[in-house]
């Protein structure tokens, strides 16, 4: 077993990040709610107290003991973390007259390992409403800034910090090293989480989990289902069936691309063309979450179809990554809103099979990480993501196997002038919108009528928020000349320059 950092979550923005950071420091960590704590185990070096959008004044503040860990391990409380070690201990927590966020300088005012290789000024990020205004005589202040008399502290006997600020972030240009001065110096990890361990002990595991059964995938051809597919191709060879179903609104040419990557690699693959079923099932439904159910439905029936021809199976394997299980036992309880288009949401009940999941403990750049490990071609490894219900939730009102069509041809001349211009990786997600309305345009001499398709670019870390991608003008207006010149149907590009929030990335 490795090493391991105990997050406890009181609700922050930032709790993933923390985690993302000291996985990055090759540190095995996880993420737990305040009110449903794990025993610890001896693997268990040092905790976490994450920040919080709650006020430790508030009368249904979320709280624990803090005493209880601090006798056991190295504990380093960040914001409301910092402010709940503080409040607990004979310190004051007040509320700010202004609101610090924002960059701010971080002064040392002690020279102590937690600040190794840090520089005495240093940018770091500010996020709170309540200020520390002492810290109690159990502890000592060992930073400020210009605004924040208590900016950092540390406990006068035992292994115990507290930051007001959110080393975890980027703008807090140290935070890193302190972080790892932290998990490596003060409590004692070696950092042997790497994508080389993880691939030698998940499939031992799945070998012994798995034995001589048979389990079936489906394969979407993501990053996710395509890592899930090796590993459990590498724990448990033929028994692994994978089943690959276009539904019609994938990416051009993407059953054959697929094939193409994986045949060689010895996986057994089943690819099902189902898209006349898909579009048959569609008719008529321009409702954005009618038409995610209905693509849902008629995935898990093709899949289950498909997978009754297979005798004797046992298991489900799921591309599930640390974010959805986070998500499952948030402090604020299960999202509200499930995902209806989840490639194989309801499979499990209905074909009442075992679910391995051998990808549950990553985030998605250590999936592409242990994927690139395991040789996964670099065509698959950095795409761009794709949402569940593929170009059905890119179309927007009714889809018919024309619009897909046209669809696909623009979006394929969008990425691979993307790729020619060197401009594909420094989107995070890009994807062409087919609208539903027609312009009046002009070609030669006649005028014409017909559809519009709007162009979508963003760049983030995560997903979570999104700043649309300042493409080139120049390159836009190539992008636009060659979809106009060469696909049928279109006389019109647009380019959506929102950031999210307050629009989402996808327009459905």
């Amino acid at each position: 077993m490795h090493q391991s950092i105990l997050i406890i979550d009181f609700g922050s923005q930032y709790t993933q990040l923390i985690a993302r950071r000291l996985r990055e420091l090759n540190v095995y960590c996880e993420i737990h709610p305040y009110n449903h704590l794990p025993e610890i185990s001896p693997t268990v070096k040092g905790v976490i107290f994450s920040g919080s959008p709650c006020s430790v004044r508030d009368q249904d503040a979320p709280l624990i003991q803090t005493e209880k860990f601090m006798q056991q391990l190295p504990v380093l409380g960040l914001c409301y973390g910092a402010q709940l070690l503080a409040s607990q201990h004979g310190g004051e927590v007040m509320a700010s007259k202004i609101r610090e966020y924002g960059r701010a300088k971080l002064k040392l005012t002690y020279d102590d390992v937690i600040f190794k290789e840090v520089n005495n000024v240093s940018q770091v990020w500010m996020s709170h409403a309540d200020t520390i205004k002492s810290c109690g005589d159990d502890f000592e202040v060992i930073a400020q800034t210009e605004d924040v008399s208590v900016a950092a502290f540390k406990h006068r006997k035992k292994p115990v910090y507290g930051f007001q600020f959110h080393p975890e972030v980027y703008h807090s240009l140290d935070g890193k090293q302190m972080l790892a001065n932290f998990v490596y110096d003060i409590c004692g990890c070696s950092g042997d989480w790497t994508a080389g361990s993880f691939v030698e002990e998940t499939v031992a595991t799945l070998k012994t989990q798995l034995g001589n059964d048979k389990v079936i995938l489906g394969l979407s051809g993501g990053v996710d289902s395509s890592v899930a597919a090796l590993l459990l191709h590498k724990a448990i060879g033929k028994n692994l069936y994978c089943i690959f179903i276009d539904n019609g609104l994938l990416r051009k040419d993407e059953s054959k691309q697929v094939m193409e990557v994986f045949s060689p690699m010895g996986l057994q693959i089943t690819a099902v063309d189902a898209s006349e079923e898909f579009y048959a099932a569609l008719k008529g439904i321009s409702d954005p979450e009618q038409k995610r159910k209905t693509i849902g439905r008629v995935f898990i029936e093709v899949f289950d179809r498909e997978a009754h021809k297979i005798q004797d199976v046992k298991w489900l394997a799921q591309g599930t990554i640390y974010p959805d299980v986070i998500e499952s036992v948030s402090v604020k309880g299960p999202s509200a809103t499930i995902k209806s288009h989840h490639n194989v949401g309801g499979l499990p009940e209905k074909m009442n099979l075992k679910i391995v999941e051998p990808l549950r403990s990553l985030f998605k750049d250590e999936v592409r990480r242990v994927g690139k490990e395991m040789g996964l071609k670099e065509a698959l490894l950095n795409r761009h993501p794709f949402p569940g219900p593929g170009l059905g939730i890119r179309i927007l009102g009714e889809i018919s196997g024309d619009k897909v069509k046209i669809l696909q041809e623009a979006d394929a001349i969008y990425m691979q002038l993307l790729q020619k211009h060197n401009l594909y990786h420094k989107v995070w997600q890009a994807g062409t919108i087919f609208l539903p309305v027609k312009s009046v345009g002009v070609m030669g001499d006649e005028r014409t009528y017909e559809n519009a398709v709007c162009l979508r670019a963003v760049t983030s870390t995560d997903g979570m928020t999104a700043d649309w991608s300042h493409l080139p003008y120049e390159f836009l207006s190539i992008v636009s000349n060659e979809i106009i010149n060469k696909v049928k149907g279109i006389n019109r590009v647009v380019y959506d320059i929102s950031s999210k929030p307050p629009a989402t990335i996808e327009w459905e």
